[in-house]
């Protein structure tokens, strides 16, 4: 089991999502976005950070590296794919997960700790939550503010599967801190095998950091990559 973290210039988190991958029990590989084949790769993480300085639109040059042909290959075959903030933004202009973001709300940049509701459990990255939990993560990003066109249909297939919520799993606008509509913070596919949220599971790993609750998240992901054979 090797998970592939693709690295673009920009990138700022690769070594902080490989270590707490590492404390899930996962290996690790980190992969330059020059790179054009993952073989042997039984998931693919695209950490946060600021590919090629987020220049034109967030993810959107990202989206055209040599690397993503494999990437979009793999998760077409069901191999379990996480986008976490910028790696969020790169799978929504890749077409692998539906709308986009764009600037928050108050067009400041968040970097807060936020909580979130688990609002279903079938997907690559909540199967080990339960429904309702309550997460505490952190969020530190400037374009975070989910959009799509069609999201009521998202919300019918249940394709949301994080939501901005306060500590007891309340929701409302207030509890959104970028505006994100309907509160969503993370979304997966109809495939349920890829998964992109704005907040950082690896930046509440251990208790040392104010929180570990997003290594239910991350253990689930792993988990998941059990199941593919290499």
């Amino acid at each position: 089991m090797t998970i592939a973290v693709i690295v673009y210039p920009g990138t700022n988190c690769e070594h902080d999502i490989v270590h707490a991958l590492s404390l899930a029990g996962a290996d690790t590989e980190m992969v330059w976005h020059r790179d054009t084949e993952l073989n042997g790769a039984t998931g693919i993480v695209l950490p946060g950070g600021f590919a090629h300085g987020d220049y034109l639109r967030t993810g959107a040059i990202a989206r055209f590296s040599p690397i993503m042909d494999a990437v979009v290959d793999l998760a077409g075959q069901g191999v379990p794919t996480l986008g976490i903030c910028n790696g969020f933004q790169i799978l929504t202009e890749a077409g692998l997960l539906p709308g986009g973001l764009v600037a928050n709300r108050d067009l400041r940049f968040i970097c807060e700790t936020v909580h979130l509701r688990v609002e279903s459990t079938d997907s690559v990255l909540t199967r080990a939550a339960h429904m309702g939990q309550v997460l505490s993560i952190p969020l530190n990003s400037y374009e975070g503010n989910y959009v799509a066109d069609d999201v009521d249909r998202i919300e019918a297939e249940g394709d949301v599967i994080l939501r901005y919520s306060d500590e007891n799993g309340n929701v409302d606008h207030i509890t959104s801190p970028n505006g994100s509509t309907n509160s969503i913070a993370g979304i997966t596919n109809a495939s349920r095998n890829v998964a992109g949220l704005m907040p950082h599971p690896e930046r509440a790993s251990e208790d040392i950091l104010g929180s570990a609750d997003g290594m239910v998240l991350l253990e689930g992901f792993v988990a998941s990559t059990d199941l593919v054979d290499a």
